[in-house]
């Protein structure tokens, strides 16, 4: 009896390893074999992946048509065959209203977009807005302070009312939180997560999201009141060609004339309403991507103009599904974000710290006559000139 059952415990033991042994290889097809991120990311790369084992195994010889006869019913295709159709022979899929189902449900290219933005995005923006900000320290080191020459005369003159002030701040304000929450949602979970726990991070890109679509609208609204306010002062002229030309008193000590807005501010002004505008319009593509997609319609218009071939892209792709919208309406977004959040901050550089006096123009919106002859000066006689006109209805000087 001892022995039967030694024997019987020993049959048990080994029949784990006999099975393996006798088993044969896994067969991949039968479950999908369901790629790694890498085999995805060398797809998008353009690499060629071997995948025959999943495209030549649509279950039973069904094709996707087939198979997504089954998709409102019970107990039908299994759920690799039915993907894998999808996937594979998607020409002959469609859906009640026409569209490609391969590209709603299936839709691999968003692994692009996810690593244009956990790499190049995140490095390269990153680097501007850093750039920039030592870039302009460095500038304060070596040029300081640019100063009001000789003493203030005590009177003032207005230099912006107090609507024009409320749209520049309105402006500002609504960009700043944009600019700070967009960041927060592209680089949380890289520093935040990390540092105080995915829960914290969740909870500030969420506040963060519903501040983003909301404050947007502000932004909008400002954007355009500026414009309707400053347009005019800003067109170019020939007194832009002198102040270019002397660098506008930033380097060296020579004061261009210049009438209400110098050559800078006008580029300032005109990336504002461009940018801000190209930000806005893709901030609303991301918001209605049904109702407002972006860039099937511009990528046609490009194709017409031939410049793509000329640049050796090709002819941009014109059938993109919501998804691939709302891709690259992200990527542009964020693109444009960056480079114009760097063009704010030197803004903000010589609005405050790096000239004297620049700050009271949209604090109180009276400036000091000494700071506006040396730097408006053409402004400055207009404004005189009005005062002495019987007609006018301008506010005197103090």
């Amino acid at each position: 009896m001892t022995r039967l059952i030694v024997l019987i415990t020993a049959l048990f033991l080994a029949l784990p390893v006999m099975a393996q042994e006798a088993a044969p290889a896994p067969d991949r097809s039968a479950t999908g074999g369901a790629q790694t991120l890498e085999d995805i990311m060398a797809r998008q790369r353009g690499e060629t992946i071997d995948d025959s084992f999943r495209r030549n195994n649509t279950g039973d010889g069904n094709s996707a048509a087939d198979i997504a006869a089954q998709l409102g019913t019970l107990g039908g295709a299994s759920d690799p065959d039915l993907w894998r159709a999808l996937r594979y022979d998607s020409a002959e899929v469609t859906v009640s209203a026409g569209g490609d189902v391969a590209k709603t449900l299936v839709q691999s290219g968003g692994m692009a977009w996810y690593e244009f933005r956990q790499g190049p995005l995140k490095t390269y923006g990153g680097w501007l807005l850093l750039g920039t900000i030592g870039a302009l320290i460095v500038f304060f080191v070596l040029r300081g302070r640019i100063p009001v020459d000789g003493e203030l005369t005590g009177r003032t003159v207005t230099r912006f009312k107090a609507v024009e002030r409320f749209a520049h701040w309105l402006l500002a304000g609504s960009f700043i939180l944009l600019g700070v929450t967009g960041l927060l949602v592209l680089f949380g979970r890289k520093f935040i997560a990390p540092t105080f726990g995915h829960e914290v991070n969740a909870f500030i890109l969420t506040g963060s999201k519903f501040i983003h679509n909301n404050v947007s609208w502000a932004f909008m609204i400002a954007l355009a009141m500026v414009f309707v306010f400053w347009v005019v002062h800003n067109l170019p002229d020939r007194t832009d060609i002198k102040w270019i030309a002397q660098a506008g008193g930033i380097v060296g000590n020579a004061h261009p004339p210049a009438k209400k807005f110098n050559a800078g501010q006008k580029v300032i002004f005109w990336s504002v309403i461009l940018l801000g505008g190209s930000i806005s319009l893709s901030g609303l593509s991301l918001l209605f991507p049904f109702e407002l997609p972006l860039f099937a319609k511009t990528f046609a218009l490009l194709n017409d103009t031939g410049l793509p071939e000329l640049a050796g892209f090709g002819t941009l792709p014109t059938a993109l599904s919501p998804q691939e919208e709302m891709q690259f309406a992200s990527a542009w977004h964020a693109i444009v974000s960056f480079v114009l959040m760097a063009i704010i901050i030197a803004h903000i550089y010589i609005g405050s710290v790096g000239m004297e006096g620049a700050y009271d123009a949209m604090g109180s919106g009276e400036v000091d006559e000494a700071w506006a002859h040396q730097h408006h000066s053409l402004w400055l006689e207009e404004m005189k000139a009005k005062e002495k006109s019987p007609d006018s209805n301008a506010t005197p000087a103090e």
